[in-house]
């Protein structure tokens, strides 16, 4: 990267060749639909449940540490954060979902948000899903893929912390998860990934790029 530079790309392997930001900025949080930031360009969207690594995927995807925050209270986040990458580009962390100790008035209002995101954000353009590779895909989860592949957003997932796991055990978890997922409308791709070990970062910055162009 040049580190003086306006502009910078990240890694060659992973394929980015947009002008990125020296640092994405934080745009806007939202929480109710009416507060959305302009709908034109395109946006990558981040989700999964509580504690299953999205905000350790997103800064080792955009090589900003620091950028995406994880709260000391699983479920305290009720805000999308909309950050700007380049010029008319945007990655969006959703809500984490599924922590028993969220109110459910609160639960009722993320819902909401969530459900007009999806099916009316014309710039979203793709969503990571974040799963702990230690553990199997959740009911939530699929939940969360019907709703998005009905509103036809193209879904990758992420089976995060894979470097807790030996080769044979990361590769038995994204086997796992295919077969879970097999039965969705639209096929969904499935990566192993670490944030720590660098484990299918530049699959998955690939993917942004793909998404972003």
């Amino acid at each position: 990267m040049q580190g003086q530079s306006k502009a910078r790309s990240l890694d060659r392997a992973g394929g980015l060749r947009l002008p990125l930001r020296e640092r994405p900025v934080l745009l806007t949080a939202v929480v109710e639909s009416s507060a959305l930031p302009p709908d034109h360009g395109r946006e990558v969207a981040f989700a999964g449940r509580s504690n299953a690594g999205k905000s350790s995927a997103i800064n080792a995807i955009t090589g900003c540490a620091g950028l995406a925050r994880t709260s000391k209270t699983p479920g305290r986040t009720r805000a999308l954060l909309f950050f700007g990458i380049a010029p008319e580009r945007r990655i969006v962390d959703l809500p984490g979902y599924g922590h028993a100790a969220v109110p459910e008035p609160v639960r009722v209002g993320w819902r909401a948000l969530l459900t007009r995101y999806l099916a009316r954000r014309h710039s979203l353009v793709g969503i990571f899903l974040i799963s702990d590779a230690r553990h199997p895909i959740t009911d939530l989860d699929l939940e969360f893929l019907s709703e998005a592949l009905a509103c036809g957003r193209p879904c990758h997932v992420l089976l995060s912390k894979a470097d807790k796991l030996s080769r044979s055990g990361w590769l038995r978890a994204a086997e796992q998860a295919r077969a879970r997922l097999s039965g969705l409308p639209v096929e969904v791709g499935v990566s192993p990934f670490s944030a720590h070990a660098g484990l299918g970062l530049s699959e998955a910055r690939g993917r942004l790029l793909a998404w972003l162009s």
